[in-house]
């Protein structure tokens, strides 16, 4: 497996947006997945060789410094159970501490906050709406 990190859609983004496209568009019928944001955030991607396994992305929430959001973590289907979410989240997490962030927030689907709970992270507030899924914001100090 490798890891790699870029900015906004240099080399590796179209393996990045694969992986999003199936699991956000194709699996769970999302349809506002890709945005402005893709332009300029800090991509994370988990390859294995050629494939693309697990990516997520991150940038620093607009107003607070030293408050990244990090969000679309999505693992590609051959790749599930083998803890790649993990390793992705993780990676992304210890980069942020490279770069001096102290925070780190997401707005994680209800059904998924336990895999977040397990990484540190803690709802703040009420559930929100994203498209049609319910989604609770959480955040972990780094």
């Amino acid at each position: 497996m490798e890891l790699h990190f870029f900015t906004g859609k240099q080399a590796g983004f179209e393996q990045a947006a694969a992986i999003r496209q199936a699991v956000f568009v194709e699996e769970q019928g999302f349809h506002n997945e890709f945005d402005e944001i893709d332009e300029t955030c800090l991509h994370c991607l988990i390859t294995d060789d050629a494939q693309p396994v697990a990516t997520c992305r991150a940038f620093e929430k607009p107003g607070e410094s030293g408050c990244w959001i990090i969000g679309r973590v999505a693992v590609s289907l051959n790749y599930r159970g083998q803890h790649q979410g993990e390793a992705v989240m993780k990676a992304m997490l210890s980069e942020l501490v490279k770069r001096g962030v102290q925070e780190a927030e997401l707005s994680a689907q209800c059904r998924a906050a336990g895999f977040y709970e397990k990484l540190g992270f803690t709802a703040t507030g009420e559930t929100h709406m994203d498209e049609y899924c319910p989604h609770v914001t959480m955040v972990k100090k780094l």
